[in-house]
């Protein structure tokens, strides 16, 4: 697929030397979905405020379907849509009327019908012509959404789109999303819940201390990054490894009552068959036997705290 839109060495400094971006690059594609993970104050809103153009760049280049923000600032917009943190609508204006205004900003001429169809995606339509006051914290989630949409974006940022709003509206969305990469848009998610990219993203990109620590495609990542654990619950509880299986790599869980040995699904050998029968001949006791694989949530803590320490 096509790139929609290149970041090029983006950097971002404010007065007093702080640095919020640190020489940023990242290419995204047409269509795809992809998600920006990062710990509070990692640079995830400053990389997007930046690309729409309500913070400038210290140095570097963005460019939006071939448009630069910064001379071609107009252009490049146009093809933005961007749902931001903040509920910031006004109160006693109708919803239809707050989603047509939107549009009427980018210079899009008044299409009821683009309108109606943004508004039935997002479950507003029963809800047009009441005021913005009279809905849930969720309506208003989506009157964001249908007001990013209503000039026809091409690429739309969701600058932690979910929260604060329930597990069903946060699943409902993640429908909306897929609606729309069939459609052709793409999307660039900031989030905290990290089941969230997990359910709908194509890449995932880790940004710590404004700087992009990888980008990668999620499955591939969770593939070449993810442990697989396997946990021998055990009827008695334990004080410490027993001498006889000081050859593995484990440690003990559950208060003594686990031991946890973490392999490699893609080694020619587990060693579980053996490390099995050497707790059986270690006089232990078996419960269960569970094994678990690593989510992108371990995968995002180790590459954070990982950074942690080589800045330290």
């Amino acid at each position: 697929m096509p790139t929609i839109l290149s970041i090029k060495n983006l950097r971002k400094s404010y007065k007093g030397g702080f640095e919020a971006l640190k020489d940023v690059s990242l290419d995204i594609e047409e269509g795809e979905i992809i998600a920006l993970l990062g710990p509070n104050g990692a640079g995830k809103t400053t990389l997007i405020s930046t690309i729409c153009g309500i913070t400038m760049p210290t140095s570097g280049t963005v460019t939006v379907a071939g448009h630069d923000i910064i001379t071609g600032f107009r252009a490049a917009r146009s093809m933005i849509g961007l749902v931001p943190q903040e509920i910031a609508l006004e109160p006693f204006e109708k919803v239809i009327n707050s989603v047509r205004f939107s549009r009427g900003l980018f210079g899009k001429p008044r299409m009821d019908g683009v309108v109606e169809d943004v508004l039935k995606r997002l479950s507003l339509w029963d809800k047009r012509n009441a005021q913005i006051l009279e809905l849930s914290g969720g309506m208003k989630r989506r009157v964001l959404i249908a007001k990013a949409l209503a000039h026809e974006p091409r690429v739309l940022f969701l600058d932690e789109p979910t929260a604060g709003v329930d597990v069903e509206l946060r699943k409902d969305m993640w429908g909306i999303v897929e609606q729309l990469r069939a459609d052709g848009v793409t999307t660039v998610l900031t989030t905290h819940y990290i089941e969230e990219a997990e359910a709908i993203a194509d890449r995932v990109g880790v940004i710590n201390k404004g700087e992009i620590l990888l980008v990668e495609d999620k499955d591939k990542l969770m593939a070449r990054m993810g442990k697989k654990q396997l946990e021998v619950q055990l009827t008695a509880q334990l004080g410490a490894i027993p001498d006889a299986l000081s050859g593995y790599d484990l440690t003990l869980g559950d208060g003594g009552h686990t031991l946890i040995y973490s392999y490699d699904t893609k080694s020619e050998r587990t060693g579980i068959t053996r490390l099995l029968k050497d707790v059986a001949d270690a006089g232990l006791s078996l419960r269960d036997v569970v094994t678990r694989q690593s989510s992108l949530e371990d995968i995002f803590v180790t590459l954070v705290s990982e950074k942690g320490e080589r800045d330290q």
